[in-house]
């Protein structure tokens, strides 16, 4: 069996690459990292035009209905650069809540402004993997209540998709009376990422209350793949640049790449990434093709490709030595990038637990 890029993706990825490459540069994600934000407008404007945002849209709503591993070649692009725009709550989680859990009026309402860009989401799902003190959600008919922590892509969100006790989804306006939004410091400037704060907000209940369970499980399931895509794409970027470095830097007359412990440091590397690849690829496959496997290569690919992307991080800095630690290197950025889609929708332990539980092994 051939497993590979049709031309269409090959062309598709090359588009996207060429477009975040040449609109995401080190020097821009350096200043758009500084706003807090993590959202650059121009770059965003071109994402639209580009039309991509409604890839996993159907036809009749406006979108292109493509699979979901083609959306996965636009979240590894996105990687490689680092690009502060987001894709993850716009371009894949709020259209599946809404295409999986939503009614058909509601489907006719926000599909089309996800498509075109007229709307920019923002996914609240960290309260159904960990709960901190005080936090949690509380829903009485239409209000809902409490903290809801780690909401993604939330710098510059219209709406809020949320997450309620692992059966119920609610969209919530950002200028919602009674909604209070604190975006969080974390290790990667380029993303932004919010607590939510609900005093009796009236939401929208996607569908019906208690009836998207199936819904957020996919949801959970493509967001891990998705960071796994985005993680993936830095780690490619991280590889590239430490081979360069080594063939550039110079010791004892000759460069560093001709030593044999930086050689073996470069190709353990990519002897580390290339079965992670075909682990993630397979899971984005599965996604749409294989659904009995789905859940389970989702855990897989998001726990290993955040283990091999720490350890590929750690050893493309080392081969920079001191230089790695600058930030004219910028490596930092993708370092930082990998730590937290190492965090999101579960570390590596939980998601492992889970798959565990998924195969039986261990009680839930």
């Amino acid at each position: 069996m051939e497993f590979g890029l049709s031309e269409e993706q090959v062309i598709l990825q090359e588009s996207v690459r060429r477009l975040f490459e040449e609109q995401s540069p080190l020097d821009r994600v350096r200043d758009i990292a500084e706003t807090g934000t993590g959202f650059d407008e121009a770059l965003w404007s071109s994402v639209v035009e580009l039309g991509i945002l409604g890839a996993l849209v159907p036809e009749q709503y406006g979108g292109l209905a493509m699979s979901f591993f083609d959306a996965f070649l636009v979240l590894e692009a996105a990687g490689r650069c680092t690009a502060p725009v987001p894709l993850l709550g716009t371009m894949i989680l709020a259209p599946l809540a809404v295409s999986l859990a939503g009614s058909e009026a509601q489907k006719e309402e926000y599909l089309p402004k996800l498509a075109s860009g007229q709307c920019r989401a923002s996914v609240a799902l960290g309260e159904l993997l960990a709960q901190r003190d005080e936090a949690g959600l509380t829903l009485e008919g239409d209000k809902l209540s409490g903290k809801s922590l780690y909401a993604m892509d939330a710098g510059i969100a219209d709406i809020f998709v949320v997450a309620i006790g692992g059966d119920t989804l609610a969209l919530v306006a950002r200028d919602a009376p009674g909604l209070s939004i604190n975006l969080l410091l974390t290790i990667d400037k380029t993303r932004a990422v919010a607590e939510l704060n609900f005093d009796n907000v009236i939401v929208e209940i996607l569908g019906e209350a208690g009836g998207a369970s199936e819904a957020i499980i996919s949801m959970l399931d493509a967001g891990r793949i998705a960071l796994a895509a985005d993680s993936l794409g830095a780690a490619d970027v991280m590889i590239e640049k430490a081979v360069a470095y080594a063939q550039e830097r110079q010791q004892f007359n000759r460069p560093i790449g001709s030593f044999q412990a930086v050689k073996h440091m470069c190709a353990d590397m990519v002897a580390d990434l290339e079965p992670t690849r075909a682990l993630i690829w397979y899971a984005a496959h599965a996604f749409d093709h294989v659904p009995e496997d789905a859940r389970m290569m989702a855990c897989h690919a998001k726990a290993h490709m955040s283990e091999v992307g720490t350890t590929i991080a750690k050893t493309a800095v080392e081969v920079h030595g001191g230089m790695g630690f600058t930030d004219l290197m910028g490596l930092h950025y993708w370092f930082k990038r990998i730590g937290l889609n190492r965090q999101l929708l579960g570390g590596p332990e939980e998601v492992r637990h889970e798959a565990a539980v998924i195969q039986g092994w261990v009680a839930a």
